[in-house]
């Protein structure tokens, strides 16, 4: 597995305890594959971070990276913004990260997604 990208819906699910998102989540770490969250995409998921056991769990682990919005991807964000016509920042940070890792994913707003970037490769929970 080359790993995964949570977007927001993602970082939801699991914090849901959705059994989908868990079992992705226990097979990349058996095979301590990387997982990428966006900080956009983090900052959409987290409400009451004291609460949110499973979330802060995952971007603790040491296979995960959370990813800045710096101003390369901004501007990379801008671009793919501009082309797709669309608006949100978060999508397109998240499409940018999944991008450049070359991992599939994980998303509860397929459509969104591939209206950015068609190619995209997507788990849909």
């Amino acid at each position: 597995m080359a790993g995964l990208t949570l977007d927001a819906g993602g970082l939801i699910a699991l914090d849901g305890n959705d059994r989908r998102i868990v079992v992705l989540l226990a097979r990349a770490a058996q095979t301590s594959a990387p997982i990428t969250v966006p900080a956009t995409a983090l900052a959409q998921a987290v409400r009451r971070p004291e609460r949110q056991v499973r979330l802060a769990r995952l971007v603790r682990q040491p296979t995960t990276t959370v990813v800045p919005l710096d101003r390369v991807d901004a501007t990379s964000v801008g671009r793919v913004l501009a082309a797709s016509g669309t608006s949100d920042i978060v999508d397109a940070h998240v499409v940018i990260c999944g991008r450049r890792s070359g991992q599939r994913v994980v998303t509860s707003d397929p459509g969104d997604l591939r209206s950015l970037d068609p190619e995209i490769q997507l788990i849909e929970i």
